[in-house]
């Protein structure tokens, strides 16, 4: 079953967080969020921007990273940094993949990149840009990952309210 996996490490920002919590209930992904978070789940800010949404996400909770990975064994993660050697739309993405994100002001421990080379990852940008928008960079991810499986489970069609489109 194919499965994306958004990892959230440290969030600084509610209402990016609340905009990938809605990302990931539009899209099926389920939300793992790695503390310390820099607000509280109840934050006004965090449901006003997934207010909506958040009865649709599958989501858990993470003491700090070594939790996470206690947790979550054998896994095949993809690390989003503006580190990387790698474009993330040249990557293959396999099934039950996880695609982690760091803080809105630090990324991901340097430590954990280096651990991982081969599956860090990178958005291309305008040379001398510190970074795109976090929440932005998670959309983008989670999107490329449908893509390349054809949106399993997902409407792929629009219909108008007042008019038919034409055959």
């Amino acid at each position: 079953m194919d499965i994306i996996n958004i990892v959230l490490v440290e969030p600084r920002i509610p209402q990016n967080v609340g905009n990938i919590a809605r990302t990931c209930a539009a899209t099926g992904a389920r939300l793992h969020l790695v503390k310390p978070f820099g607000f509280t789940i109840d934050d006004k800010h965090l449901k006003r921007a997934g207010l909506d949404y958040w009865d649709y996400l599958d989501i858990s909770y993470y003491d700090n990273l070594d939790d996470f990975y206690k947790k979550n064994s054998d896994i095949t993660v993809y690390y989003f940094t503006t580190k990387a050697k790698h474009i993330y739309s040249d990557v293959k993405y396999p099934n039950q993949v996880y695609l982690m994100f760091g803080r809105e002001d630090m990324g991901l421990p340097e430590e954990l990149l280096l651990q991982n080379e081969s599956t860090c990852v990178r958005m291309p940008m305008k040379y001398g840009l510190r970074s795109l928008n976090l929440s932005n960079t998670v959309a983008i991810g989670t999107y490329e990952v449908l893509r390349q499986w054809n949106f399993p489970k997902l409407q792929n069609f629009g219909e108008l309210h007042k008019y038919k489109w034409d055959k």
